[in-house]
């Protein structure tokens, strides 16, 4: 639940944030030079691109929570079964051993999206952020029936 909450902040805070430089490049198309109007221009590009991002992100969320609880309502969840360091961080030989176990079970059943799902979650335990969220952007194309991109 703390997740979710920080999530909703840091969005409030960068909402707030792109109104702030958006009023202040339509300040600066306002004042007509052509200069400020370039400027002006140049600062609504950053708006724009963070609404996006932000778009994209929130929606990458939502989808993979909502196979997440589908998946839990299954009983498919994988169980935390990782060791892990006094301090509490993943033991890495851990996470490699229950990667090994994900990326057999995924090469098995190539068109499962729950199989996916449990790699991603893998990757991100063995701290592989770029291709955790390239699994489960797979999970969720295969569970929407989508065509996957190439």
């Amino acid at each position: 639940m703390s997740g979710k909450i920080t999530y909703a902040v840091t969005a409030a805070v960068l909402v707030v944030y792109f109104v702030l430089v958006g009023t202040r490049g339509m300040m600066l198309i306002q004042h007509g030079t052509p200069l400020t109007v370039a400027f002006g221009a140049a600062v609504l590009v950053l708006p724009a691109i963070g609404v996006w991002f932000l778009w994209k992100n929130t929606r990458f969320v939502r989808q993979a929570n909502r196979l997440a609880a589908e998946l839990d309502a299954e009983g498919g969840l994988p169980a935390d079964e990782l060791r892990r360091t006094p301090s509490g961080r993943i033991d890495r030989d851990s996470a490699d051993e229950v990667f090994a176990r994900r990326r057999a079970e995924t090469e098995d059943a190539p068109d499962d999206w729950r199989s996916w799902f449990r790699l991603a979650i893998a990757y991100h335990d063995a701290r592989d952020t770029p291709r955790a969220r390239k699994a489960m952007q797979h999970a969720i194309t295969l569970h929407d029936g989508k065509p996957a991109r190439t």
